[in-house]
């Protein structure tokens, strides 16, 4: 066959993977790398899915937007808890997991060659999906303690921006943006005509006085925010691959055409499982999240010990911490020695866009308070060792 070039070329390879693989031919070592919990979904939602197979008809194909029960309570939780109301002007769609989500809304709002705004660090799926859709990724460094830098994401808009980008609670800093800069980001995307894409996956996940909030509750925000969820962090439930997107209505009809070709329907199995889910609410995630709070503490002490090797900004949401390591080496062959030499691993901060330096992302969710004493003492050690 004759050779040719895919767009698929343009785009990164997934580190997960990678790093899953280093794990395996190495037993026994503490994954502190991908973001997971370490419970699973409530009850109630395993007995939503008996409710689904007891009739036949959730075998079919069910509504592109997601089924109506569900519909139903993602207003109701939305309303009640974010303060986002669902009518004529900002509508729902059941998703795949909020990854979907934003490609969703990344192909109903460009064409190819049009530009997102991306903060660095970025979600390394953000900008694979840029790329995927054939834009280009806008990367604008945050400062040193991994907050916005509002008048640099504003120089940085031209004719062919179309949105802005925010994720707060954050993955991969576990930074959590005042209110005030989500709001500056939110008329700054009104003001130019542009979208406000954000991702509120890690929204449960904050800690101390830090506060988590919706763009979308801001004012005239309904006709420009797109507001991103998902089950899969709060809940336990990655594997069911259930998120959910608040969008104003006018792009509903474009984002149905890109979820019934990609998709048809979210798998009502799961839509089915997320019912239960929210049914069981918030008061499930509640107890999960004080024991992350106490590992968060945890890790964070640990992290101490090695101040005058990394630079450690305040990590005050989701559970992920974003290490700067002072040091020359490349950020994956430090990852390699500390699986091969030291028996903990953790994700090379250059995947998350950190072209300089050596970065680290460090998270803990999946961890309790004795497996998270073991892996970051591991890490500190190894780092001691290898620095």
């Amino acid at each position: 066959m004759t050779a040719f070039t895919s767009r698929m070329e343009q785009v990164q390879a997934p580190i997960i993977p990678v790093i899953g693989e280093l794990i395996r031919q190495h037993p026994g070592t503490i994954s502190l790398g991908q973001g997971v919990v370490s419970y699973g979904p409530p009850t109630q939602a395993i007995m939503r899915i008996s409710d689904c197979l007891q009739d036949p008809e959730n075998h079919k194909y069910k509504a592109v937007q997601g089924i109506a029960p569900l519909l139903e309570i993602i207003a109701h939780k939305l309303q009640t808890e974010n303060k986002i109301a669902v009518d004529a002007h900002a509508q729902v769609v059941v998703t795949a997991g909020s990854n979907m989500g934003f490609m969703n809304a990344l192909l109903a709002i460009t064409q190819p060659g049009d530009e997102i705004i991306l903060q660095t660090p970025y979600y390394f799926n953000h900008e694979m999906a840029i790329a995927t859709a054939s834009c280009k990724a806008i990367c604008i460094p945050t400062d040193d303690h991994y907050q916005l830098r509002l008048s640099a994401i504003e120089a940085a808009i031209t004719d062919r921006t179309r949105a802005i980008v925010t994720i707060s609670p954050n993955n991969p800093t576990g930074a959590v943006y005042p209110p005030e800069d989500l709001a500056a980001v939110n008329r700054l995307c009104r003001d130019r005509n542009l979208y406000h894409i954000s991702d509120e996956a890690y929204e449960y996940f904050t800690y101390g006085q830090a506060q988590h909030v919706s763009p979308a509750t801001f004012d005239l925000a309904g006709k420009h925010t797109i507001s991103l969820f998902s089950l899969s962090k709060a809940y336990g439930f990655a594997g069911w691959r259930i998120g959910y997107m608040v969008i104003p209505a006018h792009l509903m009809t474009a984002v149905k055409k890109i979820q019934d070709t990609i998709l048809i329907c979210p798998p009502v199995v799961s839509q089915y499982a997320a019912l239960g889910a929210l049914e069981a609410g918030r008061d499930y995630c509640q107890d999960h999240l004080n024991q992350i709070a106490l590992v968060h503490q945890q890790a964070l002490s640990t992290l101490d010990s090695v101040h005058d090797l990394c630079s450690i900004p305040q990590p005050d949401g989701a559970f992920y911490v974003f290490l700067k390591v002072n040091t020359e080496l490349n950020a994956m062959a430090l990852v390699e020695r500390l699986i091969k030499e030291h028996g903990v691993a953790v994700i090379p901060g250059d995947t998350f866009g950190t072209e300089k330096g050596c970065y680290l992302r460090v998270a803990y969710g999946a961890l309790d308070k004795d497996q998270v004493a073991e892996g970051m003492g591991r890490l500190t050690k190894g780092l001691r060792v290898v620095l």
